[in-house]
């Protein structure tokens, strides 16, 4: 029975793939790839708002519906595990109607924890891992055109979570994690008042298995067995750096 449901949200390339393999070791503790549940609940609440359905629940006096389905959505996700605390990992969980949705259908005690990194260093990574694979044409293209959400909707949910902040974000740099990750993970179980583990950071191993073939970018999930920030050496065009720090910067 899941007795703590907390979100991991934030970037891409900012250490969440890492984190959850770490989480992982925690016996106690479920936490995977990305999550379906956001969508699935979001979903469901669209589903549920239309004329057709909304009379049928007022004609057979369904008053309680809505909260039932919603808020069982989680446990069927998670209904073949046995650890009693999961990790969500969902990139829309920061998003203000998303945080709404948990609050009301999850916990309204919500606990959420937002990586961070700097759009400059996510992009010259998606750039490396494009040029590592063989991208045919501009590696730099599309990567944060406004038509992309991959970066730029995430980032629009981080910039609304710190201006909204109330006690259930957690914000970690990806750089403090990296440097430090005992103190993260002590910061991340102080927050979500979970007894801490000791984890081992030599030996890191998935415990999941995600299929990277899906994303046509071989290792885009692939972790190293030790923590040490990988120095990606690539140049982004001028005209990159620029559209980096007007969108971190808006």
């Amino acid at each position: 029975m899941i007795e703590k449901f907390i979100a991991l949200s934030g970037l891409p390339r900012a250490g969440s793939t890492l984190l959850s393999s770490i989480l992982s070791q925690n016996p106690n503790i479920h936490s995977e790839g990305l999550s379906s549940v956001c969508q699935l609940m979001w979903d469901m609440q669209n589903s549920l708002e239309l004329v057709s359905v909304k009379n049928s629940i007022t004609e057979f006096n369904k008053i309680n519906l809505k909260t039932d389905l919603m808020g069982a959505i989680p446990s069927i996700y998670y209904n073949d595990i046995k650890e009693s605390i999961v990790f969500d990992k969902s990139r829309s969980w920061t998003l203000p109607t998303n945080v709404d949705m948990f609050k009301r259908y999850i916990d309204s005690d919500a606990k959420m924890i937002v990586l961070e990194r700097p759009v400059i260093d996510i992009v010259k990574s998606f750039v490396n891992l494009r040029i590592e694979n063989n991208y045919k044409g501009n590696p730099e293209e599309g990567l944060i055109d406004e038509n992309n959400d991959y970066i730029r909707r995430p980032l629009s949910g981080i910039k609304w979570a710190k201006q909204n902040n109330n006690g259930e974000f957690l914000f970690i740099q990806y750089d403090n994690f990296i440097s430090d990750p005992q103190k993260t993970l002590d910061d991340i179980y102080t927050f979500c008042n979970i007894k801490s583990y000791k984890h081992n950071f030599n030996n890191i191993t998935p415990k999941y298995h995600q299929n990277d073939d899906v994303y046509f970018l071989k290792d885009l999930h692939k972790i190293r067995p030790t923590i040490n920030k990988r120095i990606v050496n690539v140049e982004l065009s001028q005209n990159m750096i620029n559209k980096c720090l007007e969108l971190e910067n808006s």
